[in-house]
């Protein structure tokens, strides 16, 4: 059960600078009173009722709690505290500074196999504990595996965003259409049952991504993008990959599975001989490969621009909405309108593209 505080969250916490907003709330950087210690709080709006479209359902902010406070591991983002009151919800969590991991990567001349390993190994270790509390991320991606500091000489993976994270009780079926596209299961699309496999689907594509430079399945369009991973299109080019190991397209091909019971576990990849070399010539072999940083630097900097042009389209809209709002007599309900409005364009429903594929077909 999650459990929330219902102190004001000032007597605690010194509410320093906007590290960044969203659609339901912002994220505030904030010192600890009693120990001087830097905390990152998010400030969730909370609707007001069941009927209202602004804020988030008490619902799946309780969940998210749950689980956050079920995953106490040193590669996934830590809680801290939450406090609630009638209008929002505060979640006090781990101040992560170091960035996406991809970002790092990007800002490097070459990387070679081992030391892309180390990093998947964190990846591993972090989904395998969460794993082992029978909860699935469901939304693994690069935007999603952070650093704790990158000036160090070995960063810390952080794993963060449990959003969409479930717990799965044994016996019980959970579906779901949400989700990125570049980086879903089959399953996801097909609306079938989901299980902690998913994610293990996801890493195969942030490993194969990390490796090349290309990401596998990726169309012009999302409704391509679909169509490319239910049909299993994708392929290791010589172009990408003529730096890459056979172990490293091993290691993804076991988890590039359509059948989720067929993939990999966290626990087996962690004992595949590209994570774990079982002779020198193995431990030889992805020594001297090393990834494809001209076409990954290449992909992250698209990656980066899309992620700010959805951002200056999102905002450029709601700021057209508003001013439309502000005609209306009743602005308060106008603006309500625009919210949901929002809401609808940013995310295409993955039913509504299923429903084009069925079309298509």
């Amino acid at each position: 059960m999650a459990l929330f505080k219902l102190e004001n969250v000032e007597d605690l916490y010194e509410i320093g600078d906007l590290l960044g907003s969203g659609h339901f709330g912002q994220v505030r950087e904030v010192r600890e009173r009693a120990t001087g210690i830097l905390w990152a709080g998010k400030f969730l709006k909370l609707r007001k009722n069941a009927s209202s479209r602004l804020g988030l359902e008490r619902k799946s902010v309780e969940r998210e709690v749950e689980i956050l406070q079920a995953l106490q591991h040193h590669n996934i983002m830590a809680l801290r505290d939450v406090f609630e009151s009638r209008a929002e919800v505060v979640l006090i969590v781990e101040l992560i500074s170091g960035g996406e991991l991809f970002d790092f990567i990007a800002e490097k001349e070459n990387l070679s196999e081992n030391e892309a390993i180390e990093f998947i190994k964190q990846i591993l270790q972090g989904v395998g504990f969460m794993h082992s509390k029978h909860i699935a991320h469901f939304d693994l991606k690069p935007e999603n595996i952070m650093l704790s500091d990158k000036h160090v000489e070995h960063p810390h993976i952080k794993i963060i965003d449990f959003g969409l994270a479930q717990c799965l009780t044994p016996g019980e079926e959970y579906r779901s259409l949400c989700g990125t596209p570049q980086y879903i299961a089959p399953e996801v699309i097909n609306y079938e049952p989901l299980s902690i496999s998913a994610d293990m689907w996801s890493i195969g594509v942030i490993t194969y991504i990390m490796l090349s430079g290309m990401s596998p399945f990726q169309g012009d369009t999302d409704e391509e993008t679909l169509r490319n991973i239910v049909g299993m299109n994708y392929e290791f080019e010589d172009l990408y990959f003529s730096q890459t190991s056979d172990m490293a397209k091993d290691f993804i091909q076991k988890l590039l599975l359509k059948d989720p019971n067929e993939r990999m576990t966290a626990e087996e990849c962690l004992l595949h001989p590209w994570i774990k070399p079982l002779t020198r010539k193995q431990a030889a072999n992805r020594s001297r490969s090393s990834i494809n940083m001209k076409n990954f630097k290449k992909f992250n900097a698209k990656r980066k621009w899309k992620m700010s042009y959805n951002m200056v389209w999102a905002c450029n809209r709601l700021c057209r909405l508003q001013l439309l709002c502000k005609t209306s007599a009743t602005q308060d309900q106008e603006l309500r309108k625009c919210e949901s409005d929002q809401e609808d364009t940013e995310t295409k429903p993955a039913s509504l593209i299923r429903r084009r594929l069925s079309s298509n077909s």
